[in-house]
Order: C-alpha cells, then structure tokens, then sequence
C-alpha cells in the first residue's frame, strides 16, 4: 500500500517545499513500503518541467534510501518523458510508470500508436517500467490485449497501474497471467474486492493510506475478520474523498494535512474550491481517521492559516 504524494502550494502558489516532506515523513513514519509521486493526486498536469524535476528530488532527498521511490513520467513527446524518465533514475527511482500522451486523450494518436509511444520510452530503462492506465482519469486507456502485446514486446514492462472497478481489473489480470505485477488506486474503493482479485496492492493518496496498509496487512497475516471491520470503519472516508478527481485534491488533501499537523494554504487554479459544509465534513474526517506520527527531530508545522476560498464552491478559472 504506497501512498502517493499530494502537492502542496505556498500562499504564492510555489511547491510547498517544507509539506512535501512533511508528507514523506509521515508515510515512512508509519511504516509505508513505498512512496510514489507525480500521478493525478498530484496534479501533475499542473506542474512545470522543472517543479516535476523538484518534486522528485524532494522526495528523493527526504527518503534517503528509507523505501523505494515510484515517479509517474507524463509528457507530450517520447523524448520528453524519455527525459524525465532519465532524471527520475539518476535521483534513484526504483520504478516508473508511465501516462499516455496527452495526444491520445485528445483523439490524435490511436491505441496502436499509444503502444508504439509506450514501446519507446520503456526501451533500455534500467528498471522496471509500468504503465497508468487510467481512462476514467486521463481519457484514455490500452485494452487487455493491448496491455498484453506491450508485455510480450518489452522486457521493460512489469507493472500496471490500473484504476478500474474490481470487476474489470479481475478481467485485466486473468488476461496478463502473472506476466505484470498489478496495482489498482481509486482511493481504496473496493480495496477488499481487489485485493481479492489478485492485485499485488495499492497506490493511494496519503489521506487514510496507513488505515490501508493496516488492512492489507491483517489480511496478509490471516485476520480477514479484522481487516473486514477495520475497511468497513475506513470506507465512509474513503467514499467522500473519491467523488471526483477534483474532490479528492480538495478535501483529500486537506484531510492529510490535518493528519499530519499542517494547513493547505492555496490551491493551484484551475481547482474545486472548499465550501464550509465540505470543509467542515473533512474535518471531521480527519478527526475519525486520527492523527498521523511525526517523527521526532521534524519541525513543527507552519502555524494554522485558514486558507482563502469562495464559499459558494466554484471552480476557480484557470
């Protein structure tokens, strides 16, 4: 169960370097395999070349060989994500997962030229590559046979990101037999249902990701009762974070910072922006799902700003 970090943005809308590795060190802090970084929960798409580059060497830097680093490599052309890809591994990426071009969600490039795409950055990487195949989330999506033709192309290939109901993701794995390792994300929404269809595990937001990680593991260790209970207690949460994408960067994010003892002091635009009803349920949110560990040595948060939004919810314009 990998958390995968939200980013957070100062009141002049720069990468909030001191909650970013904030985030880290909760995660390590309660014991995390593995951190991921740059996916959806990430707002990737809002990101810049180069704040890409940083969250990366952040992360990196604040896990200090502690667990294993996953980076979603997202851009345009092969050769831009063939770059990124480059400088995910130097700053000690132990896995990457790739988003389809932008081109494809857009109509403009086609399954077969997305394997192609895929095909070409994956070639010679120097560890293990996945794919996100999230449709519902980036507009596009490779089919299963699509999915297997790419694992029988390139060796490189050995993980699937997938973020699909559990009925379909059962569908996807019968169809790769045991060729990918393959995870699912959407929160934890049916965690149990694919788990049980034969996900290795899950790439989650870090609002309830150590409540995840408690279940998988009293599943791995023979409590089924238990982790049934414990994700019966955990899925109200779950279900007011995964409304949407923009719900969960809204009210998710703010969840995890209340948890880990900070403030959400700004959100990058074009972002659904908070109204006193949902602040008021996510707090009580955080609230249930408890605080997360600090790490002793950690400086104290930010003091508590109360952050700037229309309480009408609108989306703000970009």
């Amino acid at each position: 169960m990998w958390p995968i970090l939200f980013a957070c943005f100062d009141a002049d809308d720069r990468l909030d370097r001191e909650a970013m590795r904030r985030q880290v060190h909760a995660a390590l802090a309660w014991g995390a395999p593995g951190i991921a970084v740059l996916g959806v929960a990430t707002e990737v798409g809002k990101l810049s070349v180069d704040e890409r580059r940083s969250v990366i060497r952040w992360a990196a830097e604040d896990i200090a060989g502690r667990a294993p680093l996953a980076v979603t490599i997202a851009g345009e052309t092969v050769a831009a994500q063939r770059e990124l890809a480059d400088y995910a591994v130097s700053q000690g990426a132990a896995f990457l997962i790739l988003q389809p071009p932008p081109a494809a969600a857009r109509g403009e490039l086609d399954a077969a030229g997305c394997e192609r795409f895929f095909a070409e950055v994956m070639r010679g990487q120097p560890v293990p590559v996945g794919i996100q195949n999230a449709p519902e989330y980036l507009g596009f999506g490779l089919s299963p046979e699509a999915i297997v033709r790419l694992a029988e192309q390139r060796p490189e290939f050995r993980i699937l990101k997938g973020e699909a109901s559990s009925v379909i993701i059962e569908r996807t794995i019968a169809a790769v037999g045991g060729r990918l390792q393959v995870l699912n994300g959407r929160g934890g929404l049916e965690l149990l249902e694919n788990l049980e269809a034969g996900c290795s595990g899950m790439i989650v937001a870090p609002d309830n990701a150590d409540h995840q990680h408690a279940i998988h593991s009293a599943l791995a260790e023979g409590r089924p009762d238990e982790a049934r209970q414990r994700y019966e207690r955990l899925l109200p949460a779950i279900v007011f974070a995964m409304q949407s994408l923009d719900t969960l960067i809204c009210y998710g994010k703010r969840i995890a910072a209340w948890r880990m003892g900070f403030e959400v002091l700004h959100d990058r635009a074009p972002a659904l922006l908070p109204t006193e009803f949902g602040l008021r349920m996510a707090r009580e949110h955080a609230q249930r799902l408890g605080p997360l560990p600090v790490p002793a040595g950690m400086p104290e948060a930010a003091p508590a700003a109360r952050p700037a939004h229309d309480p009408s919810g609108a989306r703000r314009a970009n």
